[in-house]
């Protein structure tokens, strides 16, 4: 028999083991960038604009941040495990209609319909809180995270290198099996962790003015969302600079693509040594300046002349070393702010950041167009890592002047 708080492998009865949320929150993080390398193959299979194809971010986006004000309350009220394994299944279900979309907009649509694999980035965040106390969180999901990062950097360049091979689909067909495997180690290890479930769904919604009063809630939840809009704003816009702009091929802009997920891991390998010794607000000051270096470094560069794919692509891995402190140690101390909320805080604070990237990753694209190069997208990238830095200012004043609250 188990004993409580033990985890077991491949055992339904105790929490899942870390290897399973490193790998279940990668699905999730695979399923963002993998393809995008194919945007302008799969612009032309539909016979579409290129804009059009590039909306599969921005929709998705947007989906995965509606989908998130709902997946905490429903996994605070039915638990981790049941949520989970209903997302899973429906993302093996989207996929499958991608594949066999006979147009654009069905494709759209069905790609709207993956973003159900985000109860894997929401709830690993949870889990993690459930088990664990505010920085001790914050370790654990930098090391889940950490996982996570290398998959962002190796799959654009699988992805391009499937596409030259053999079509977009390719990468659709991998999403379809791996989903299938993820929902069977969901079903295999992982445990419920809620053990404190709401009295009803209705009741958790009732809740979220406690967190929507929170100063410390909104400052966390802007430092993570402002830090993660700078990526999101690169996803949204990276596909055409490289091609367009620096005209590399699928492959090539499939491995420079990845470029910021080298820094996300080594940040996120920060967050799991160091955010236990120095606590969320310092790891989260050093992560926003640094993904203000980032991005402020090339943004010089390319005003005086100087800038180039290596340059561009190169600096984006200081962007993600950034990232990489700022969103763990961010979200810990979003669900710490009212711990018994720990699922809706994910939810909620989810929501905010990805909504808000689902605007900018649109937005980015809209900027961009033959002859402006890469300056609109790193204008835009600089001013929302800017932002990011002043919000946990306001948290650290805030608590140094007022007192936590």
């Amino acid at each position: 028999m188990a004993v409580a708080g033990e985890t077991i492998f491949l055992n339904r009865n105790t929490p899942p083991h870390v290897g399973t949320l490193v790998l279940i929150t990668g699905m999730a993080a695979m399923v963002m960038n993998m393809f995008l390398p194919s945007l302008p193959k799969m612009a032309a299979h539909f016979g579409t604009d290129y804009r059009v194809m590039q909306l599969s971010v921005a929709l998705y986006l947007g989906a995965v941040g509606a989908l998130q004000i709902i997946i905490g309350p429903l996994s605070d009220r039915f638990g981790r495990r049941p949520v989970l394994l209903w997302g899973v299944g429906i993302f093996v279900l989207a996929t499958a209609g991608c594949l066999l979309a006979p147009g654009a907009g069905t494709f759209l649509f069905f790609r709207m319909l993956q973003a159900a694999i985000s109860v894997t980035m929401v709830l690993t965040r949870a889990i993690a809180r459930d088990i664990s106390e505010q920085d001790r969180a914050a370790s654990m999901i930098g090391y889940i995270t950490m996982g996570m990062a290398v998959v962002p950097m190796l799959t654009p360049a699988l992805g391009g290198l499937l596409d030259e091979l053999f079509g977009w689909q390719a990468s659709f067909l991998v999403f379809l099996g791996l989903g299938i495997l993820t929902f069977w180690l969901i079903w295999a290890d992982l445990g419920e962790t809620n053990r404190r479930p709401s009295a009803s769904f209705a009741a958790q919604f009732r809740q979220y003015p406690e967190l929507l009063l929170s100063p410390r809630f909104w400052g966390y939840c802007m430092a993570a969302a402002f830090a993660a809009g700078a990526f999101f704003a690169y996803l949204g816009g990276a596909p055409f600079v490289g091609t367009e702009v620096f005209a590399l091929s699928p492959t090539e802009l499939g491995l420079y693509f990845g470029a910021p997920g080298l820094g996300y891991m080594i940040g996120n390998y920060l967050s799991g040594r160091y955010s236990t010794r120095f606590g969320v607000n310092k790891m989260v000051l050093a992560g926003a300046l640094l993904t203000l270096a980032g991005i402020g470094l090339p943004t010089l560069l390319f005003a005086s002349g100087a800038g180039g794919a290596n340059i561009f692509f190169g600096a984006m891995i200081v962007m993600g070393l950034g990232n990489g402190m700022v969103l763990p140690n961010a979200n810990a101390g979003m669900l710490s702010v009212r711990p018994h909320l720990a699922g809706s805080a994910s939810g909620l604070g989810g929501s905010i950041m990805v909504g808000g990237g689902a605007a900018l990753s649109a937005w980015a694209g809209s900027l961009l167009g033959p002859g402006r190069g890469a300056m609109p997208l790193l204008a835009l990238m600089l001013a929302v890592s800017g932002l990011s830095l002043l919000s946990i200012l306001l948290v650290i004043w805030r608590e140094r002047a007022k007192g936590i609250a």
